[in-house]
């Protein structure tokens, strides 16, 4: 009898032993998971921040052939540039902010000829389409994150330790197909 009670002790041990280190496991692996899609999205602000100010010197650079327009595009690019990036909707509305101050661009250099000519306006606009291909792969990069944070919150048995330890599925980050149609040269 007492052997019994011995044996039934170190199994339940052993298991005690076995879910908590499952438990502990899990934890560290939603963390580290959870971190890296926090990390994902503050490399999407650097490159929106990059952006921005590419933009800004664009908008400068047209300001010498259209005041008016340049001045009004210069003050909405500092004032949306200073939006802070934690979720994957603050990038996608930032997305949506950068179409439309391209698309006033575009506007502009399709009314002056000259400036669609300048260098500096030429290289410039290149280095937007650079800072854009780099949110494009941070963007990726974070949607796959996402996706395997995201399974570990959803499978069993790891749902059971996330949902012990509130983590929650994280939203990916998408692309509006009007936005698409207004920047096709940056969404290519």
């Amino acid at each position: 009898m007492m052997i019994v009670l011995i044996l039934l002790l170190a199994i339940i041990l052993v298991l005690v032993v076995v879910v908590a280190f499952y438990i502990v496991s899990t934890q560290r692996s939603l963390v580290n998971l959870d971190e890296n899609c926090k990390n994902a999205l503050s490399q999407i602000e650097v490159q929106l921040n990059s952006r921005w100010d590419a933009l800004l010197a664009l908008a400068k650079t047209a300001s010498q052939y259209a005041k008016h327009e340049s001045e009004t595009l210069i003050n909405v690019i500092k004032e949306r540039r200073q939006d802070r990036v934690i979720t994957a909707a603050d990038v996608n509305q930032q997305r949506g902010e950068l179409a439309d101050v391209m698309g006033r661009l575009m506007a502009i250099s399709e009314s002056y000829p000259d400036l669609k000519a300048n260098d500096l306006f030429v290289k410039t606009m290149e280095g937007v389409q650079s800072y854009e291909e780099n949110v494009r792969m941070s963007r990726m990069v974070y949607n796959d994150t996402a996706t395997r944070f995201n399974r570990m919150v959803r499978q069993w048995p790891s749902s059971f330790v996330a949902g012990l330890l509130h983590f929650s599925e994280r939203d990916y980050l998408t692309t509006d197909e009007e936005q698409k149609k207004s920047m096709p040269e940056l969404f290519a």
